[in-house]
């Protein structure tokens, strides 16, 4: 996962919005584990900010809808969780 954070770092285009994906499955898969965030970077060396950043592209890019709170504050876990029990939508399938 770290190469791929890497790669969407240099690369442009449609090709860093499939990267973005890639890194996004990658880190669904495990985020059931807790505390989520520590796992990450303890396993793959991974940072936080790193994956809410590709996070952040994708929504606004239309990629992506992160849930929100009532309070309107990001909840990216829940985001990735609906992500791996969900990994292709209804409107995905109409396209």
């Amino acid at each position: 996962m770290r190469e791929e954070i890497k790669k969407f770092k240099v690369v442009k285009g449609n090709e860093k919005i499939k990267i973005a994906w890639k890194v996004i499955r990658n880190a669904a898969k495990y985020s059931n584990r807790e505390p989520f965030w520590e796992f990450l970077r303890e396993q793959f060396g991974i940072k936080d900010r790193e994956i809410k950043e590709i996070m952040l592209f994708l929504e606004e890019a239309g990629e992506l809808e992160i849930k929100r709170s009532q309070d309107r504050k990001r909840l990216y876990v829940s985001t990735l969780k609906d992500i791996k029990e969900n990994p292709v939508k209804l409107d995905q399938w109409l396209k």
